[in-house]
């Protein structure tokens, strides 16, 4: 019998062994989700992979929202770690458009892990998973250092989270098989101009 998804939040690891434990559990679910959809994922097979007790993958991750999304979570720190600082003399939005291309064919690289990974990001409760907050603050951070935003604004927030919005729903069209990569890589380019050109043009137009 399939086990019901906790309303309880994910233990953290608070010892250098339970941090290598939850690091095998998310490296093992990032392989097997690679192989197979959300709905085929056993906890016990994910568990037997990363050789840790099924208690203890349920102590860290309640259901598997919430192991897909911390998996998405560990995804997004790991895209972070391997950017580049942007090239001197770009414009944001070049610099944020070659960004999220670059992420786009990453992620796209493994589309079933990449659909369990947004499947579970956007389920029902995800209220109830921390991680979610971590994806956010961490893809927001790393596009405005991407655009040189060191001091953002209300309206730099607000447009790079209409951006990112933008973006995971040209994702799911190209995961969902509507979408091309290079309409994908068209779309992202037109967003990134259409949100970020306005104010890199503001900022280089003299005041008068």
């Amino acid at each position: 019998m399939a086990r019901i998804a906790s309303a309880r939040l994910s233990a953290e690891p608070s010892s250098p062994e339970q941090h290598d434990r939850r690091l095998r559990i998310l490296r093992a679910a990032t392989r097997i989700g690679g192989e197979k959809p959300l709905e085929r994922v056993q906890m016990h097979e994910v568990a037997k992979a990363a050789e840790v007790a099924i208690g203890t993958l349920y102590r860290y991750f309640p259901s598997k929202t919430h192991l897909f999304t911390a998996v998405m979570a560990d995804q997004v720190v790991r895209f972070e770690e391997s950017m580049p600082p942007p090239a001197p003399g770009v414009a944001p939005e070049d610099a944020v458009t070659d960004l999220l291309i670059a992420a786009s064919r990453q992620l796209l690289r493994r589309p079933v892990l990449a659909a369990s990974m947004f499947r579970a990001s956007n389920s029902a409760d995800v209220a109830t998973v921390a991680d979610t907050i971590k994806i956010d603050q961490t893809f927001r951070e790393i596009v405005l250092r991407q655009a040189g935003i060191e001091v953002p604004t209300a309206q730099d927030v607000a447009l790079v989270r209409l951006l990112m919005q933008c973006w995971y729903g040209v994702l799911q069209s190209s995961l969902n098989g509507r979408a091309s990569m290079s309409e994908i890589e068209n779309d992202i380019r037109l967003a990134c101009r259409l949100l970020l050109a306005p104010r890199s043009n503001a900022e280089t137009t003299p005041s008068r």
